[in-house]
C-alpha cells in the first residue's frame, strides 16, 4: 500500500514488482527478496566484502532548501545493524552531504523501523534515500529493507507540538533533563505495524544518573486555552516490568510558572513500547502546556524511552459528552468514581491492555460477595428540561452478574439530591463488550448529574469491566436545513455506528433517489469513521421539496437500519440568477446573472449514402447526443469576475442550476472556450458579459468533495512560525485549506 505523501514511487517504496528503484552505492549487490510487509517483495542487500554496505534510490527527488524532510524504512538484518540517510544533491547532481540516522542498537531479524529527518541544506535541489548495513565482517552478509518513505514529516494531526518535539528524528532539543537524568537519542529494535507511519526509529532516552527518581520535560510549550480539555499520549518503554514509569501533562501561566500537573502511571505487561493516555482541563490561568516523563525508584543507568509525544484538544468517544475523559476511559485511574452502596471495590484494570474497549485500561469493579452495588461517576453539568443519554460499555471479567442497570442521578446547583431516573437494566452475558444506555429528561432545577451503574453480582469474586462512559444531550439523529445564500442543504447525522457502511440518498417528490456526494465520491456503502457527520449537499435541486434517506450496513449488502430526514426546499431569491457549481470544490461556486439562456443543439453522427437507382438516400445514424449551446451571463463586480475565473480554471465538470420555471433542468456541463467582454466603454465599469459554450455531461460519480481532511489552524501554527512563512509554501488561501504546497 502506497504511503501517503511519499515522493518515492510505489515500486521503490514496496520493492514490487522489482528492484528497479534501487542501485548500489558502496560494497553491495541487490536482489528482490520475499516475505515483505508492504507487499511480498523486499530489497535484499548483500555485502561484496567486509565493510560498510550502501544502496540508494536510482531517482533523485526535488526538495526545497530549509524545509524538513523525513525518510524511514523497515529493516531486517540478523547479522549487522542498519542506518538510513538522506543524500542531498545540488542542481548538477553532485553530493552536498548525507544526513545519517543513528545506528540501530543491535542487529535483529524481526522487521524494525529505521528513520531520519533533517532540513535540506542550502543549495540542495534533489534528495535520495540511502540504506546502509554497518560494517559486515565478511562478504555475503544480507539485510532486507522495504516500506521506504521520503517526504515531508508525517506528524499527528492536531498535535500542539511540532514534529521536532513529537519525535526525535531530528534531535532532542525539544526536551531537557529535569531530575537525576541525562538525555540522548537511541534507535532500539522497535517493530511497529507496517501502516503505522507516525513512529520512527529514533527515541528519546531518559537515563537515570543515579539511583532514585529520574525525569525529563519538554522545553517546547505550546499555547493552550483555559477551560479546554486536552489529551496527551506517548509511547513509553520501561526498562523492567516492575518499573514505575509515568507521563505527566503540565500547564503553565503566562510567566512560565507551573500551575497544574496531571500524571498517569504505566502498568506495563512487558518491556516493549506501550502508549499511555492522560487528560486534563486547562485551568483558568493556563497559557501554555508541556509534557514530562520519568521513572520512580530507578536504578542508576536505567533507561526510559519515549516515542510519538502528542498533546491535542480532546476528541471524545461520543460527541457532546459532559464527562471528562479521565472519568470515561480510565486511562489514568478510576476517574473519580465512587461506590455509593454495596460491597464492590474499584480499581483501574491492570496491566496495560488486559481489559479495555477504548484506550488501554478500563474500570475494574470487583464484588467479593453475591450482592448489589451502586457505582457513581463524578458530577457533570447538565441543562434542565432536555433529554440526556447515559451510556456505558461493559464486559464480564470473572464470576457472573445477574443484571447491570444504567441510570442518571440529578442534582441542583448546591448538590441537592433531585432523584434518579428509572434507567434500563440489561443482562450481560460473558465474552463480549456490550453497550448499555438509557435516556431521561433532566428535572426542573437540575444543573448537575452523575451516571450511576447498579450492578448485581450473582457469585462471589465477580469482576465487571466498565469503559467508554458518556453522558450527553440527545439531539435528533438527522437534522436538515437549507443555506440558500450559498446554495446548499446542510445534513447533520448523529449517533452513527463507527465502522459500519453507509449510503446517503436525496429523494425528490417523484420518488427518484440520487446519491449524495462526500469526500470520497458518492456516499454509497462508504465506511463510517465518526459517530457524527455534517454533509453539505451542493447538488440539491432548487425549488423542490427533497428529503434524505440514510441506510446503514453492518457488512456489505447487509442493511442494519435506515433513517430519514424532514423535507426541505432550497430556494433562489432572484429568478434572474443561476448557480454555476463545481461538485469537487464547492468553495468556488458562483451565483451569476443570466443574460440569455442557450439556444440548444443536439448533434448527431450521420453518414449519408446514395444508392444507384434509388430516389432517397440511406442515412446511418448514431445516438443523438446531449445538449450543446452558449450560455450568456453577466458578472457585476470584480470579485464576481475573479470568482468565475477561479471556477472555470480547473476545467472540471460543472453543475448549472437555474430557478424552477425557467424551462431548464439542472445540468452537468463541460465549458469550452470562454469569451469575456465589457458592456460599456468606461474602464471603471465592473460589469462583464460572458459567453460560456456548454456541452451536457453525465454526473461525475467518483469525484469527491475537497476539504481540509481534519487539519485545523493548530496544524498550521505547529509547522509555521509566521504568516509570512506561508507565502512561500501556499499560492492561495484555498491551497492552504487543502494543504496543496507549491512545487
Amino acid at each position: 500500500m502506497a504511503i501517503p505523501g511519499n515522493l518515492l514511487s510505489p515500486t521503490t517504496e514496496m520493492v514490487d514488482p522489482n528492484t528497479s528503484g534501487w542501485t548500489t552505492k558502496l560494497n553491495a549487490t541487490i536482489s528482490k527478496g520475499g516475505g515483505g510487509r508492504n507487499g511480498d517483495g523486499c530489497l535484499a542487500v548483500k555485502s561484496v566484502a567486509a565493510g560498510e554496505t550502501q544502496v540508494r534510490t536510482v531517482s533523485s527527488y526535488s526538495v526545497t532548501p530549509g524545509v524538513v524532510y523525513e525518510a524511514f524504512a523497515d529493516a531486517s538484518g540478523a547479522t549487522v545493524p542498519e542506518r538510513i540517510g538522506i543524500r542531498w544533491l545540488n542542481a548538477t547532481g553532485s553530493e552536498i552531504s548525507i544526513t545519517w540516522s543513528l545506528v540501530t542498537m543491535t542487529a535483529a531479524a524481526a522487521w524494525h523501523r529505521i528513520s531520519v529527518a533533517s532540513a535540506a541544506p542550502t543549495g540542495t535541489a534533489k534528495a535520495q534515500v540511502v540504506l546502509s548495513m554497518m560494517t559486515p565482517a565478511a562478504p555475503n552478509v544480507i539485510s532486507y529493507f522495504e516500506n521506504v518513505y521520503l517526504g515531508l514529516p508525517i506528524r499527528t494531526t492536531g498535535n500542539l507540538f511540532g514534529f521536532g518535539t513529537e519525535s526525535t528524528e531530528i534531535d532532542a532539543s525539544g526536551w531537557a533533563p529535569e531530575v537525576n537524568a541525562t538525555l540522548s537519542r537511541q534507535v532500539p529494535v522497535a517493530s511497529w505495524s507496517v501502516g503505522w507511519y507516525w513512529a520512527g526509529g529514533h527515541t528519546l532516552a531518559v537515563t537515570a544518573t543515579a539511583a532514585g527518581n529520574a525525569a525529563a520535560a519538554t522545553v517546547d510549550r505550546p499555547a493552550v486555552t483555559p477551560g479546554v480539555e486536552y489529551l496527551a499520549h506517548a509511547y513509553l518503554q520501561p526498562p523492567t516490568l516492575s518499573s514505575v514509569a509515568w507521563l505527566e501533562l503540565r500547564f503553565y501561566d503566562a510567566n512560565g510558572n507551573q500551575i497544574q500537573a496531571t500524571r498517569a502511571t504505566l502498568a506495563p505487561p512487558g518491556t516493549g513500547f506501550y502508549r499511555q493516555f492522560l487528560s486534563a482541563v486547562a485551568p483558568a490561568a493556563a497559557a501554555t502546556c508541556g509534557i514530562a516523563a520519568g521513572l520512580d525508584g530507578a536504578a542508576a543507568g536505567q533507561v526510559l524511552r519515549l516515542e510519538t509525544v502528542v498533546v491535542r484538544s480532546l476528541v471524545p468517544l461520543v460527541t457532546g459528552t459532559v464527562l471528562p475523559y479521565a472519568s470515561s476511559n480510565f486511562e489514568q485511574g478510576t476517574g473519580g468514581w465512587t461506590v455509593a452502596s454495596g460491597p464492590a471495590t474499584l480499581a483501574r484494570s491492570s496491566p496495560w491492555g488486559a481489559a479495555a474497549y477504548s484506550g488501554h485500561y478500563a474500570l475494574s469493579v470487583t464484588s467479593a460477595t453475591a450482592a448489589t452495588s451502586t457505582l457513581r461517576s463524578p458530577l457533570a453539568p447538565v441543562t434542565e428540561g432536555v433529554n440526556w443519554r447515559a451510556q456505558i460499555i461493559v464486559r464480564q471479567g470473572a464470576g457472573s452478574w445477574t443484571s447491570v442497570r444504567v441510570r442518571t442521578h440529578w442534582y441542583d446547583s448546591v448538590g441537592g439530591d433531585l432523584g434518579t431516573s428509572t434507567g434500563l437494566a440489561y443482562a450481560v452475558p460473558a465474552g463480549s463488550w456490550y453497550l448499555l444506555s438509557s435516556d431521561a429528561v433532566a428535572p426542573a432545577g437540575a444543573v448537575q448529574a452523575a451516571v450511576e451503574v447498579v450492578a448485581v453480582a450473582a457469585s462471589s469474586a465477580s469482576v465487571l469491566y466498565v469503559d467508554g462512559v458518556a453522558l450527553w444531550q440527545v439531539l435528533p439523529l438527522v437534522d436538515v436545513e437549507t443555506v440558500p445564500g450559498d446554495g446548499y442543504i446542510r445534513l447533520t447525522l448523529r449517533e452513527l455506528p463507527v465502522d459500519y457502511l453507509m449510503s446517503v440518498y436525496r429523494v425528490t417528490p417523484d420518488g427518484m433517489r440520487s446519491l449524495v456526494r462526500g469526500a470520497d465520491g458518492l456516499i454509497d456503502m462508504q465506511p463510517v469513521t465518526s459517530d457524527a457527520m455534517v454533509l453539505e449537499d451542493h447538488e440539491a435541486p432548487l425549488g423542490a421539496e427533497v428529503w434524505y434517506r440514510i441506510e446503514l450496513y453492518s457488512s456489505p449488502g447487509v442493511i442494519s437500519s435506515t433513517r430519514s430526514s424532514e423535507s426541505v426546499a432550497l430556494t433562489l431569491a432572484d429568478i434572474n440568477t443561476a448557480w454555476l457549481k463545481d461538485p469537487a470544490n464547492p468553495q468556488r461556486n458562483c451565483l451569476v446573472v443570466v443574460q440569455k439562456a442557450p439556444e440548444w443543439e443536439r448533434p448527431i453522427e450521420q453518414a449519408a449514402h446514395v444508392i444507384r437507382g434509388r430516389r432517397n438516400k440511406v442515412i446511418l445514424s448514431g445516438r443523438r447526443q446531449g445538449l450543446e449551446g452558449d450560455l450568456a451571463i453577466w458578472t457585476r463586480t470584480d470579485a464576481e469576475r475573479e470568482a468565475l475565473h477561479l471556477l472555470l480554471d480547473s476545467g472540471n465538470t460543472l453543475l448549472w442550476q437555474a430557478n424552477p420555471g425557467m424551462g431548464v433542468d439542472d445540468m452537468y456541463v463541460s465549458v469550452a472556450n470562454v469569451s469575456e467582454g465589457r458592456i460599456g466603454r468606461l474602464a471603471q465599469e465592473q460589469w462583464r458579459t460572458w459567453s460560456l459554450p456548454l456541452t451536457e455531461q453525465d454526473m461525475p460519480v467518483t469525484t469527491g468533495v475537497n476539504g481540509a481532511a481534519g487539519r485545523t489552524w493548530q496544524d498550521v501554527v505547529a509547522e509555521f512560525a509566521t504568516c509570512a512563512d506561508l507565502l512561500t509554501v501556499y499560492a492561495t488561501s484555498e491551497d492552504l485549506l487543502l494543504d496543496r504546497r507549491m512545487g
